[in-house]
């Protein structure tokens, strides 16, 4: 029998698999990073970071000189480890109906170099029954290997720090399996929580679309507030002042990102498409571009006006542009606007400008990231910011 040591993660490039890889190779443990990416793998392998991830680079240049961290895009390279973490996306179609072969289909690039008494620990966030779709998998295969999923809960820009300070969720069909994920991930956290794989599966979905709801909430808060011509920002201020049982209300903005709108949809779909609340905030927080634009048209005549768009990334902080309702609202504005024009300090986009230009080529501002560098934006002219950055309140 072949001796397996280490960890091997597939789809160990991106944003997620990467700090997980760093994470546990400063802990000591040998970490294989397999990923189709070939610019990532080759940035890696340099010792650079192919994304933003604070607290990331120097780990990461350590690790790799140290020869503890390494990075391929040969699917052989499962075959020696003894944990293969799969972390790949997770989307959902065109009509919103989740992808259950992703994290298999990842799976069966390698398969042929999964080896019998592998611990193999899905990571990705699936629609409940995944799990038991590739234990059924790689049974067919032929492959007799201990299944987990131990779905990952960080926010970009803290996982280096969350990786450590988070309890991790442990799920997995028998007590050796559980036992195996449990000391892998000891590693990180001594707090460790277990649950069957449907419950974890569930969990992961359920908090996303926690979070999703509760930014429509205050999304759906702050137009009921602007219809009447009040400040949200003043309103909510005065309600979570020393209360705190509204302490989490949070402040109006895009509700985007890879995950929560796609984990509120799969969530939706495992429910026979009944979750009304789920639907709701949909509605609401994808509708928010064009609510916001429905506001400056009853202010200014846009079609003679150019608009400039500040932040693309779907947070704050961020060089992430994935699912940003940023583009959407330049897609409204493209057709509204004498001109649009876009800029970001840290995505990198040719369509995008330098500030100072937009800043001056532009009649009215908006503030679609709150990227901390707008918090001290110095102009005469408009400034649409939903977010409360400026503090100047967030009517419109």
């Amino acid at each position: 029998m072949v001796q397996l040591s280490g960890v091997c993660i597939i789809g160990g490039g991106g944003r997620v698999g990467l700090p997980l890889g760093i994470a546990l190779a400063s802990r000591g443990l040998t970490v294989a990073l397999y990923d189709i990416n070939r610019a990532a793998v080759e940035r890696i392998n340099a010792g650079r970071l192919p994304f933003a991830e604070p607290g990331a680079a120097e780990p990461l240049a350590e690790t790799v000189a140290a020869g503890r961290l390494r990075a391929t895009t040969d699917p052989a390279s499962v075959a020696g480890a003894e944990y293969v973490i799969v972390v790949v996306g997770t989307p959902v179609d065109e009509h919103l109906n989740p992808d259950l072969a992703a994290v298999p289909r990842a799976l069966e690039r390698c398969v042929g170099h999964l080896r019998d008494g592998q611990l193999i620990v899905l990571r990705s966030t699936v629609y409940p029954g995944v799990t038991a779709l590739t234990e059924k998998m790689l049974a067919g295969r032929g492959v007799a290997a201990d299944v987990a999923f131990c779905p990952e809960r960080i926010a970009e820009g803290r996982a280096m720090t969350e990786l450590f300070a988070l309890p991790q969720i442990v799920a997995a069909r028998t007590e050796a399996a559980a036992a195996r994920a449990e000391r892998l991930f000891r590693h990180l956290t001594p707090k460790i929580v277990r649950l069957e794989p449907e419950e974890a599966e569930l969990a992961k979905l359920f908090t996303n679309s926690w979070r999703y709801i509760k930014f429509a909430a205050a999304n759906q808060f702050w137009m009921m507030a602007n219809d009447s011509g009040l400040d949200f920002a003043r309103i909510r201020d005065a309600v979570a002042h020393d209360y705190p049982r509204a302490a989490d209300l949070p402040m109006p903005g895009f509700a985007a990102g890879p995950c929560l709108f796609k984990d509120t949809m799969q969530l939706a779909a495992f429910n026979r498409n009944n979750f009304v609340l789920g639907h709701s905030a949909m509605l609401i927080n994808e509708g928010l571009p064009l609510y916001l634009v429905a506001r400056l048209e009853d202010r200014f005549d846009l079609a003679q006006r150019s608009v400039g768009i500040l932040g693309m990334a779907f947070k704050a902080g961020s060089d992430d542009p994935r699912e940003s309702l940023a583009y959407k609202l330049r897609k409204i504005l493209l057709l509204k606007a004498k001109a649009t024009l876009c800029t970001d300090p840290y995505v990198a986009d040719e369509r995008l400008r330098p500030l100072a230009e937009v800043v001056e080529r532009a009649d009215l501002l908006i503030i679609a990231a709150p990227h901390p560098e707008y918090a001290r934006l110095r102009t005469k002219k408009p400034v649409i910011d939903m977010w409360g950055l400026t503090g100047r309140g967030v009517l419109v």
